[in-house]
């Protein structure tokens, strides 16, 4: 009986630790203020998983030109926020999330007191402007809440937000002259003339609407607006900005300055008249929409139709426990804050873009109905398609069928009839090389998850976009089987890039029984050997005469040898697709190994740096370049050699360096997201080397263990056995019980359920 007992308590206890791992509140892990030091660029304030509002505050907003010339700080403020900066200049609606380029910072809102002022002010002199002094000590930032204390008027400053609305809660002194400034001429890469219209219209004492034209890096991009205070405002006035005051029609027979009923310029600065008890908080909900004001209106009654802060901030934290639970993990305190917060902030991009009804704006600038899929953009796709979908696969299967469902109606509504390269808000951007969107589609479609789009549509339009003979020499790649030096500055890595999309497309096509485009995009993946000089053992500029460059090569030096965000280097590694082909032609096995073994140890010479934004040397081990995705592959190459214990200290050394749980804890730009998913994926100890694949490499898990929760209903376990810092070494691997052979993992592996057991060790194997 005493033994029964002993059983009964023992199982108990397990439940109830069971149960307690299960209901553990995550979102408390979760600190995006991590990564907003230095180069993370990433923003601090609310927004919920995949939201078109992310509320969030600038620390400045620098003009794109200085004296005449670029502004490099534009390059620093591209999440608007930097942690080092004192000063706040107010709280906007829009914002990207570890990207390297800058835009959106829509609609900046501003509580102050006393005189009402319209510009900024500066760092340095705060009080010359609505820009108030600040204290981290003073400062709350959460998943989907964000908190402040404005020195300059005492007033606390919080934010939540729903998909669409952005939700402020403003603590006041006692005041007669209490205001909230709304500016519409504020924004992230702020050069002259981005605005190109703005225009707000009175609905009743409490209300407004509006919209704001964009000519920024998404070139004809419109944001509607609708704004409503818990109270109604005594009066409001603006400013026009603009060079040239033009009026028409009432305005010379009313009033235009104060409780004007509509407005319309270029630049355009607003303010709102209250008078506050002490403590008073003055509320305001602004709903922002892709289509119209009638969107945005019905954006705000939909999502909050009441004046509840606490409950849409709970409500949107509730969905980030959802999210957050996909993974769970057990491990340190700091294991667990740099976890949830790279869980966090790969479900941040890409984002919702349509109405709640299915409307939003397409590429062609006409208004679509959404019909059974979510419509997104924000597709940093150069950045994304290497781990951050590939994460969604697993995690978000559904999200990520119809993020492809998106992709396809922009290649519908594209004049060129291309799938997106970097496309935002109803443009495409044109930014960074490649055309990895067809690598997103087959990795969708390799791994079976094509629950929202037509897999054969998919691969029809990556066929089109690869045959696209007037982009980015693509002519010329096909016709001969690279691209040439004198014809483009990235002609060796687009050329890699390209030979690796190609590769994507063959394995769709395989998967789907097009044998004659697998033969044909098979043959073209293979064009990486044609910009490899195995006289000099790199990847190398060739010329148009099939020499290869004649003048001088550096492979340490990146501007002006044919190479992006990388040198030789690196990029001769980035053959993702064919690492056994490459480990041939580089001279086999032993010549490999020294190689990726040099690429950490070398140190990137000085001039280096001076050629890049990134001068502080971020994301920087010897000559890897974490902080740059080409290289994110490089330490699981590895695994095709007889040393794969090499991939397993590399990870974890990685892991260490590159991920802290401190403001400045992010190597580089989190790039909407895909250096977080390198961490999640590599913290569980393995990797899609190569999207369009179906394996995954194996590394060294740094939890002590995981529970993949499907959306199936089905579990993938992760157990880590003798876990420590200095057990980094695999010593066996078990597959539901039984050794696995090889350091691969298969996509159905995971998505069967089941149980993975890594046993550890402090000596390589």
């Amino acid at each position: 009986m005493k033994k029964i007992l002993i059983a009964f308590f023992s199982c108990s206890t397990l439940i109830a630790a069971a149960q307690n791992k299960t209901t553990e509140k995550l979102v408390p892990y979760v600190k995006p203020i991590i990564g907003t030091q230095r180069m993370g660029h990433v923003f601090p304030g609310a927004t919920v998983p995949f939201g078109m509002v992310q509320l969030s505050p600038e620390t400045d907003t620098p003009s794109y030109e200085l004296n005449g010339h670029y502004n490099p700080d534009v390059y620093k403020y591209c999440a608007g926020y930097q942690y080092d900066d004192k000063t706040i200049v107010g709280f906007s609606h829009t914002h990207f999330s570890g990207t390297g380029h800058s835009d959106l910072g829509d609609f900046l809102v501003m509580p102050t007191v006393g005189k009402v002022m319209l510009n900024p002010g500066t760092a340095d002199k705060p009080g010359s402007g609505y820009r108030s002094a600040f204290s981290h000590a003073n400062e709350v930032s959460e998943a989907n809440y964000y908190k402040v204390k404005l020195d300059a008027s005492g007033i606390i400053a919080e934010m939540t937000t729903t998909t669409r609305v952005g939700f402020h809660q403003y603590t006041f002194p006692k005041s007669d002259s209490a205001h909230i400034v709304l500016d519409l001429m504020a924004g992230i890469y702020n050069y002259p003339d981005k605005n190109v219209w703005t225009y707000l219209r009175m609905v009743n004492d409490s209300t407004v609407v509006g919209y704001r034209l964009t000519n920024g890096w998404a070139r004809t991009r419109a944001l509607y607006f609708a704004m409503t205070f818990n109270k109604p405002f005594i009066q409001m006035g603006y400013k026009n900005f603009s060079k040239r005051e033009v009026y028409g029609g009432f305005w010379g027979k009313f009033n235009h300055v104060k409780n004007f009923p509509e407005i319309a310029a270029r630049q355009l600065k607003v303010w709102f008249d209250f008078k506050t008890q002490e403590n008073e908080k003055i509320k305001i909900k602004m709903a922002i929409s892709p289509v119209s004001i009638d969107g945005a209106l019905l954006n705000l009654q939909t999502e909050v139709p009441g004046w509840d802060f606490e409950k849409v901030k709970n409500d949107g934290q509730a969905q980030w426990e959802t999210e957050l639970h996909k993974i769970v993990i057990e491990g340190s305190k700091d294991d667990k804050e740099n976890f949830y917060t790279s869980m966090y902030h790969a479900m941040i991009n890409p984002t919702v873009y349509m109405d709640v009804d299915g409307k939003y704006k397409g590429l062609d600038q006409n208004i679509h109905q959404a019909d059974g899929f979510t419509n997104y953009t924000t597709f940093s796709l150069w950045d994304t398609h290497r781990a951050l979908h590939p994460l969604f696969n697993i995690i978000e299967p559904k999200r990520n069928a119809d993020m492809v469902q998106s992709m396809l109606a922009h290649f519908d509504q594209s004049p060129e009839h291309m799938l997106p390269v970097w496309s935002n808000s109803a443009n495409e951007n044109w930014c960074m090389s490649g055309y990895h969107s067809v690598a997103v589609l087959a990795d969708a479609v390799v791994k079976g998850n094509t629950t929202s789009f037509d897999a054969n549509k998919a691969l029809d339009a990556a066929v089109t976009t690869a045959n696209h003979r007037t982009y980015e020499s693509v002519g010329d790649y096909i016709d001969m089987g690279y691209i040439p030096d004198e014809k483009d500055g990235n002609s060796v890595s687009s050329t890699l890039e390209y030979a690796y999309d190609d590769w994507t497309i063959a394995q769709m096509a395989k998967k789907l029984n097009r044998m004659d485009v697998y033969d044909t995009f098979i043959k073209r993946s293979q064009n990486w050997k044609n910009v490899f000089d195995p006289q000099s053992g790199f990847m190398h500029p060739k010329e148009a005469d099939g020499t290869w460059r004649k003048t001088k090569f550096d492979p340490f030096t990146t501007i002006g040898m044919g190479f992006i965000e990388g040198n030789a280097w690196n990029y001769t590694l980035y053959v993702p697709h064919d690492p056994a082909g490459l480990i041939k032609a580089m001279g086999g096995n032993k010549r490999f190994v020294t190689y990726i073994d040099s690429l950490f140890s070398y140190d990137l010479p000085d001039k280096y740096f001076a050629e890049t934004e990134d001068i502080t040397k971020d994301g920087i081990i010897g000559n890897y370049v974490h902080g740059n995705e080409p290289s994110h592959h490089d330490a699981y190459l590895y695994d095709w050699t007889d040393k794969p214990w090499k991939t397993q200290d590399k990870i974890r050394m990685i892991l260490k360096k590159m991920y802290k749980n401190t403001p400045d804890g992010l190597g580089g730009n989190d790039d909407t997201g895909q250096m977080s998913a390198w961490y999640i994926f590599s913290s569980l100890g393995f990797y899609p080397v190569a999207p369009g694949s179906d394996q995954y490499a194996i590394g060294s898990p740094s939890v002590y263990h995981a529970t993949i929760n499907l959306e199936s209903g089905k579990t993938f376990t992760i157990n880590v056995k003798n876990q420590s810092d200095k057990n980094v070494y695999v010593q066996k691997i078990l597959l539901n019980g039984k050794p696995l052979s090889g350091y691969f993992l298969s996509h159905a592996d995971i998505m069967n359920g089941g149980e993975l057991t890594y046993v550890m060790g402090s000596k390589h194997k």
